[in-house]
This record gives structure tokens, sequence and C-alpha cells, in this order.
């Protein structure tokens, strides 16, 4: 039997984790601490941080694990594409990738500043006298993930006061202030084989406004952009960010602001599946699977993507979310019109502290014919 290490065990992790149950693999996992969801479901379970490459490359030659992966983790993915490399084992992309993608810093300074569609930036290590950008501006740790620490600044009192608090949620205490995009956000979700993007989709992302960090609130399918001009461009964006990045096979997430409604600005990419399920709303829409496609690829299976009409004409994945340190109520959302729901959390379980905002409880895909 074949055995796989997935890194990580919370709700992003766990369709992964059943979809390597279900082709009959053996399934390890890691992660920094015990008792998350997805643990259950998994063969074998060691608590070793993720980003700790050396103890993860011990754990997979200890036990003669065949493939490593991940999905939904920016920081998962660097240690995969190294201890992969390190092992002989096959990844779809590169360390250098995966380090690039996973911090903002770097990201920014590849593309460089007469890439079109990259953002106006400085990188900091403590509190300036004044920056060269123009307020407001978004301030983000260079190096984690999940909108944590991530913040509007309007001056440089309100610089100067958060500065350390956006400080403390980076590993490198590195901070990056990026120009702030005015405009609608997409997703665009991406299949990338043999340096060809065979699957391409733009979805709509709603994020709460009145919370800083653009803390997703739903998808919606399809964007409001299709068949537009702007579709060309988001388009002509991603195609040029993978081959700037030679992002040769896999999936490939992006979230791209469009300023003042006509501009395409990348505000992140990832060489993975992104962390809210969108493979299984997209699968709905489309008929194309693209979870199972990162497995085939992990296999050396035949990935054959083949697009089926829409059996709904518009679909939204909206999470079902609430305030930190509160009880859930599943009762108090809408699920009308469900096609699929997922809750994190059971009636009163208090809702842990991860953004600090609106925590994702669950979520809700939801199609009309």
């Amino acid at each position: 039997m074949k055995s796989i290490l997935i890194l990580g065990t919370g709700n992003a992790q766990e369709d992964l984790i059943k979809l390597c149950k279900e082709k009959g693999l053996e399934v390890y996992a890691c992660s920094y601490s015990q008792g998350e969801k997805a643990e259950r479901y998994v063969d074998h379970f060691a608590q070793i941080n993720i980003i700790d490459t050396n103890k993860i490359e011990e754990y997979v030659k200890k036990h003669q694990i065949d493939y490593i992966y991940s999905v939904g983790s920016d920081l998962a993915m660097p240690t995969v594409a190294k201890v992969a490399e390190n092992r002989g084992m096959i990844c779809p992309v590169s360390f250098n990738i995966t380090f690039i993608c996973n911090n903002k810093g770097a990201l920014r300074e590849y593309l460089g500043g007469n890439f079109d569609g990259n953002l106006k930036y400085m990188i900091l290590s403590d509190i300036p006298d004044k920056i060269r950008l123009e307020f407001p501006v978004v301030m983000k740790p260079v190096d984690s993930q999940g909108q944590r620490g991530v913040v509007t600044v309007y001056n440089m009192k309100e610089l100067t006061e958060l500065f350390e608090g956006t400080m403390s949620y980076s590993r490198e205490k590195k901070v990056i202030i990026e120009e702030y995009v005015e405009g609608d956000e997409v997703s665009v979700n991406v299949f990338v084989k043999n340096g060809e993007i065979i699957f391409s989709l733009i979805s709509d992302r709603i994020v709460w406004e009145e919370y800083p960090g653009g803390i997703i609130r739903k998808h919606e399918l399809p964007s409001k952009y299709a068949g537009l001009e702007e579709e060309n461009k988001i388009n002509n964006l991603v195609k040029r960010v993978i081959n700037k990045l030679e992002i040769l096979n896999g999936p490939v997430y992006f979230q791209i602001k469009l300023k003042n409604g006509k501009e395409p600005k990348l505000l992140e990419v990832t060489p993975r599946l992104d962390g809210c399920h969108m493979w299984r709303a997209i699968k709905e829409y489309t008929g194309i699977d693209l979870l199972d496609a990162c497995v085939k690829l992990l296999l050396e299976e035949k990935v054959c993507l083949q697009y089926s009409k829409p059996a709904f004409s518009s679909i939204s994945l909206e999470f079902i979310c609430a305030e930190p340190e509160t009880e859930f109520d599943k009762n108090k959302y809408n699920t009308e019109n469900t096609i699929f729901s997922k809750y994190y959390y059971k009636n009163n379980e208090k809702v842990k502290k991860m953004n600090g905002y609106m925590e994702k409880c669950g979520y809700v895909i939801q199609g009309d014919k």
C-alpha cells in the first residue's frame, strides 16, 4: 500500500485526507497541535510543526512515506516542496516557487516594480519616519496567512500605533506596506499541466467590509466580470504571473483586485488549492474536480479536466461566521437552496479566535437553477 503524508489536520485538509483514503492510500498527518477536526480520519498522526522541515523529513524517512502534500496552507507548501526535493519524491512545484509565494515581500520583489499588475510596496523592519506611498495603505506581516495581522492604515499615526501588532504575526519580523486598491475583488482558480493552463475560473470574492484585512465572506459564480473586457485582463495577468514564476504543474490560486473596476492588481498568488473549499463549488458548477486532479497529478495518473454544462445558473459558497469567543448557533444561518453544508462547530461550542474579528464556523454552498 502506498502512503502519503498530509501537512495539517484542520478544516482545509479534511477533504484531501478523505479523498486519499478513498483512493486506498495509507494516510499519515502532522500538525503543530493535536485534536484538530481532520485528525480522526488519518491512519497515523504525529505532533510536529509543519514548518519544521528537518523533523518532517525525518518522519518521512522513518516511515518510508511515498508522497507528501497539503492544501489550503501557505505554511505547508515550502515544507512539502523541500522535503519532496530532498527525498526525490513527486511534487508539482519547486521549493523556490513555494518560498516566493509564501513571502509577500519576496513575491513583490520577484515580480519587480515594472511588472504590470504588481502593487507598489515597501518592506520594513522598523517603524519608519515617513513612507513613499500615499495613504491609505495596507500593512501586512510578510509571512503569515489567513489575514492575520492585516490592517488598512490611513496616516502615519495609525501606522505607528498598529505596526508592532502586525509585526507580531511575522516570523521574520518584517512588515510590508502596499498601496491600497479600491475596487471589486476576485479569486481565480487555475490548474496548470506541463506549463499550459488547462483550467481557469474567476469567482467574485466578497469580504467583510466592516473588518480589516479582507476577511472572506463568500465566493460567487459566475463572476460579474465573466464575458467582459475585464475578464480578458484578469486572465492576461494570471498567465503572465504563472509564466514569470515558471509554474509548470498543479493548482494555482489568485486573489486579484480590479482598481476602479478596470485594472487588475495582484494581491496574492499561491501554488495550491485555496483554503475555502472552492473545489467543491467549482465541481458543482463545472463538473471539474480540482481536488481529484491534484491527487492524480501526485500519483502520476492521467489528469483530464472535462467541463460539463452547469447544473446551476449561479452558485455561491458562503462562510458561516461568528465572532470569536462566542457560542456557535447554527440555527441563526440561512441554508435555503443548499447544495452542500459543513459545520466546523457544534451548537453551543465556543468559537476559537483566529483572525480576531469574524471566524469561519462552517460553509454552505447554495445554487439557483
